[in-house]
């Protein structure tokens, strides 16, 4: 009996001993990556201390004696708690993802394709122009770059993200680089690119006019309804005559209406390369009348694609004391990769950005020499291309591969190197059909020198002054000052065209007949300061009336196509901010967050009530029709008919489009808006379904159709009591990190992955959010702000998830209840505000 005491005892020691072990490796593993916030840490690279103050969401405010400080400190700072995103993010800018996943087919094309769009060359570019003419902007971003560098050789890979060590698990080897200044210029062209996606939709728009002739495609993509839909400067903030209204009308219908291209390239998909319509950014700002104070007041959401951590970071950079030699004095958000603050305000002026949507790419169709593919025609002569060669690397030891990029005077042939949908096999060069890129990110940009002098401004001349170097991507920002002055300006280099050139199709890339003719002048770009009505709203709606063209035309010369975009958001979330800041005024924070949280579909006010006179054979999906009617069109969680209309609404487009779209291209909910013109026009050929060969259908057969299928589905998947039907519960949000969220392995999901969510909104609802037919969310608002201009004390943000990157820090996710349910939390301000809240102080001192 004593024997086996002494057994169980040495059996229950070693039980411990490697319970203990393990929990230790498992706590080093998720804990170890978490950074000191608190006391002192020594640097090599500072000239003097630097405290980091950090609010209770982990919120950093950096307070640094000089701006070489200051910015090291800020990479330093976002390395901390972001190292693992940013090393992402620059592995995507270069085209390397597979680096950190090992060879994987799935992401094969992206890195081939982006290699081939030339992401990181560009920024390069951008850096070697900023050498020549900035160097103050060049040291303060090599400031940031070291400070970064300072951090990350700092620590072991293990200790940096619980990344590395699950994916060395996996077999993954990944070199850590120190960062570069292109690294954080690359990522300026990631999301230029990801803002500017014209080009898909030339590749729609040709397949469209091709398949289908011109009066079904623009049907299937209608022009703005300038008169409708409000834009977002005001007619009567334009200074032009109203004569010149009936010639604009026939330049923007001359533009719609221009013969298409003869084909879509063979390589390039639609369907994959269309942004989503769905989503896209709000900002609004008002002043005097409009507002309780007097003094302006600023509202911004952007909305992006979900990621986990959020895109944006938080943070506050302060010279202590502000000086003409150190003058930031800035809060407001960034990304992880970037110096300074992209969206905020100083200590004279608040500014908020959505998206223009503005035309900065267009195809060539190259014509390639049959006896030599690195040569092209170009007037009259075959004309060599510059050829690079992109060799991608695999983080799991398989064989690198090279692949050759053709650059011609537009730019790269975007459709070399597709890959064979059977075989994975990379294709090589495509000398049938190839189409060469042109975009103005390829062009050197001064995007970073842009962004600092916005944070050193003080009044409406320096905004607009930092303003002419924002190049691209092309945004609608708004402005407001502690003068109670509010404005608009859209920046960026926007070209014109030649006169048979619309922009809208790929077009002869043989000679210069189709050459841009230049860029919009700073100067005549839309912009409005003090505008009559004390309120500007963006959505981003048609930036513009149509007067405004002939206007460029008038100062410009006639002899050119001047059209800014084609693609606006069809003005849905627009109209709907103009209402609200119209009934709700005067405004306040808290009726700004009534705005940010209003959950009103348009598109359903504007089609469900052609239900009510369609006849139903089945009394009950005739009760359900009646039950739907009555509804307020608010899609918010607690809603039973948004989970009717929406399943409605999918459907709808599904059966009025998908039986004639070309198989390259399929409708989304963007087509909404689409199918509301179509209402009027019930024997208009979209509603005929073609596979029926012995009917000829009009508006109301597939209304019918579609609401009882509709209702039959919905039964089914939901239950048929309507009213425990929630809206939410069907439409949720999944922060999902990358790669290892999508690993396939749940208990590694589990651990850095949070969701799903339930979530109120939908698309071109003013709480925007994107999803398909299944309803799980893709894109949202991914932060949103209100600033109090007459008191910055009283400004408030919040963002999706947290400030850290680290799976298992207190602020991974201590944000995202509050987001979804249109909370904020305070945007500290002053030095006061910010000791009074902090949840920790750091100092970094000079080190050896």
């Amino acid at each position: 009996m004593k024997v086996l005491r002494i057994i169980l005892l040495a059996l229950l020691v070693i039980v411990v001993v490697i319970a203990i072990g393990g929990f230790v490796i498992y706590n080093d593993t998720t804990r170890g990556p978490l950074p000191q916030h608190n006391g002192t840490i020594s640097v090599s690279g500072l000239t003097a201390p630097v405290e980091i103050l950090r609010d209770p969401y982990g919120v950093p405010h950096i307070y640094a004696a000089n701006l070489s400080d200051l910015y090291f400190a800020q990479g330093y700072t976002q390395a901390q708690d972001r190292w693992w995103q940013m090393e992402f993010w620059r592995h995507i800018g270069r085209g390397a993802i597979q680096e950190l996943t090992g060879k994987n087919d799935a992401l094969m094309g992206t890195d081939v394709f982006i290699r081939t769009a030339g992401w990181y060359r560009a920024a390069q570019r951008d850096i070697e122009n900023l050498q020549q003419i900035d160097p103050e902007t060049i040291s303060h971003l090599q400031s940031f770059t070291d400070g970064i560098n300072a951090y990350i050789t700092s620590r072991p890979a293990d200790d940096l993200a619980l990344e590395y060590r699950l994916l060395g698990i996996t077999g993954v080897n990944i070199t850590i680089e120190p960062w570069t200044i292109v690294d954080s210029a690359a990522w300026g062209k990631v999301m230029s690119w990801n803002l500017t996606g014209s080009y898909g939709r030339e590749l729609i728009r040709a397949s469209l006019f091709e398949n289908l002739g011109e009066d079904m495609a623009n049907d299937y993509t209608p022009p703005y309804p300038y008169g409708e839909m409000p834009t977002i400067v005001f007619p009567e903030d334009l200074p032009i005559s109203e004569e010149s209204l009936a010639q604009a009308n026939a330049l923007i219908e001359a533009a719609r209406t221009a013969p298409p291209s003869l084909r879509v390239a063979g390589g390039l998909h639609a369907a994959s390369t269309i942004s989503d319509y769905g989503v896209g950014s709000n900002n609004w700002v008002a002043t005097d009348s409009m507002t309780e104070s007097g003094m302006p007041l600023m509202a911004n959401d952007p909305h992006l694609g979900i990621q986990m951590p959020s895109i944006w970071y938080e943070v506050g950079l302060h010279c202590q004391p502000v000086s003409e030699t150190c003058p930031l004095d800035v809060v407001g958000f960034t990304f992880s990769a970037s110096p300074g603050v992209v969206i905020g305000h100083n200590a004279r002026i608040a500014w908020a950005v959505t998206n223009v949507g503005a035309d900065v790419q267009d195809l060539y169709r190259i014509t390639v020499n049959p006896d030599n593919p690195l040569q092209y025609m170009y007037n009259g002569e075959w004309t060599d291309m510059t050829v690079y060669d992109e060799t991608i690397q695999f983080g799991d030891g398989e064989p690198p591969i090279t692949i050759q990029v053709r650059e011609t005077v537009w730019g790269p042939i975007i459709n070399d190197n597709d890959i064979d949908p059977d075989t994975g096999e990379l294709l090589g060069f495509n000398n049938e059909d190839p189409l060469a890129l042109r975009w103005v990110g390829h062009d050197a940009s001064t995007l970073i020198k842009s962004i600092g002098m916005i944070n050193r401004a003080s009044n409406w001349e320096e905004f607009r002054e930092a303003l002419t170097y924002w190049t691209i991507p092309s945004q609608n920002f708004v402005y407001a000052d502690v003068d109670g002055n509010i404005g608009y300006q859209t920046p960026g280099a926007i070209p014109y065209r030649a006169p048979n050139h619309d922009g809208l199709s790929p077009v002869d890339g043989s000679s210069d007949e189709f050459a841009w003719r230049g860029y919009i002048p700073f100067d005549n770009l839309p912009r409005v300061f003090n505008p009559e009505r004390d309120y500007i709203a963006t959505a981003n709606q048609a930036v513009v009336p149509l007067e405004y063209y002939d206007q460029l035309a008038d100062i410009i010369g006639e002899d050119a196509n001047y059209l800014l975009s084609y693609d606006w958001s069809y003005g849905y979330r627009g109209a709907r901010i103009v209402e609200l800041m119209e009934a709700l005024a005067p405004h306040t924070p808290e009726t700004y967050a009534q705005i940010h949280g209003d959950n009103k579909s348009l598109a359903a006010q504007a089609i469900i009530p052609f239900l009510n006179d369609i006849s139903f054979d089945d009394a009950t999906v005739t009760e359900a029709r009646d039950w739907l009617a009555a509804w307020n069109f608010q899609q918010d969680m607690d809603s039973a008919e948004a989970v009717l209309w929406n399943v409605f609404l999918y459907k709808l487009i599904d059966a009025v489009f998908a039986d004639q779209l070309p198989e390259d291209i399929s409708a989304s909910d963007h087509q909404a808006f689409s199918v509301s013109v179509m209402m009027s026009e019930p024997d208009n050929v979209w509603w005929d379904d073609i596979t029926t060969t012995d009917t000829i259908e009009t508006r109301d057969d597939i209304l019918r159709r579609v609401f009882e299928q509709s209702w039959a589905d919905a039964t089914a998947a939901y239950g048929t009591d309507r009213t425990a039907w929630r809206w939410g519960a069907v439409h949720t949000a999944t922060f999902v990190s990358n790669p290892l969220g999508l690993s396939g392995i749940s208990l590694i999901e589990d651990m850095v992955n949070r969701g799903p969510f339930e979530t109120a909104g939908g698309s071109e609802i003013v709480n925007a959010t994107g999803s398909g037919s299944d309803f799980t969310v893709d894109a949202l608002p991914s932060m949103r702000m209100i600033v109090d201009v007459g008191n910055f004390e009283n400004s408030r943000t919040i963002h999706t998830t947290g400030q850290s990157g680290h799976p298992f820090s207190d602020h991974y996710s201590d944000m995202t209840d509050m987001w979804r349910n249109i909370e904020y939390k305070p945007m500290l301000w002053t030095r006061q505000q910010v000791e009074a809240a902090a949840e920790s102080t750091l100092t970094l001192t000079p080190g050896s």
